[in-house]
């Protein structure tokens, strides 16, 4: 299988950074094949002009061969801060830019006319890891975990993405060299139990 990793986070020396390497790992453990993006250091334009909203846009090539790997993935894998209940700028533009209508979904009339989507990615697993600096409780019942939905409802379930496992690491800042240890070890874990190895 080959297997799309988006990382979003300017810091290369950040968490998000070992646990993308920590899934990375164990991806090419089980024998699967790995394309990881690093956003910030790729330097990835996620403005979106007017022009390439039309259906038949023609993308910049850096646009194109995202969509082309995206399409193509067997498994994705999203790793990125939560930032203000979301995810960084460079990742919403990357969603804007790459999850485009007729490469992620497309809409069809139904009886009423209305439009529903269908989804057209290939992929069927997602998972997306995050980290926090707000307890997960207060995340849950305050802010009501918006990228819960995000993530799930949002952008996978349109994009025809149905099975899709979210764990966020909190709290970030205040942990401990053995936390973070114990915390990539259950990163592994679960890339393993979504992306066992090949037989």
């Amino acid at each position: 299988m080959n297997i799309s990793i988006i990382l979003a986070h300017p810091n290369p020396g950040s968490f998000n950074h070992a646990i993308a390497g920590a899934a990375a790992d164990a991806l090419r453990q089980n024998g699967h094949g790995v394309i990881l993006h690093d956003l910030c250091q790729e330097q990835f334009p996620p403005l979106l002009s007017a022009a390439e909203l039309q259906k038949n846009a023609k993308l910049e090539p850096v646009i194109a061969r995202h969509a082309a790997e995206i399409v193509s993935a067997d498994g994705i894998i999203i790793v990125h801060p939560n930032w203000w209940g979301m995810p960084p700028a460079i990742l919403k533009g990357w969603i804007d830019r790459v999850l485009r209508m007729e490469v992620a979904y497309r809409f069809v009339a139904n009886d009423q006319g209305e439009g529903v989507p269908v989804g057209l990615l290939k992929a069927k697993t997602a998972i997306v890891f995050n980290t926090a600096n707000t307890p997960d409780n207060r995340e849950r019942e305050i802010f009501g975990d918006p990228l819960e939905a995000l993530w799930k409802k949002c952008i996978f379930d349109l994009c025809g993405v149905k099975n899709v496992q979210r764990r966020t690491f909190s709290v970030v800042i205040t942990s401990t060299p053995a936390q973070r240890t114990q915390w990539l070890a259950e990163a592994r874990e679960i890339v393993h139990s979504q992306f066992p190895a090949r037989s």
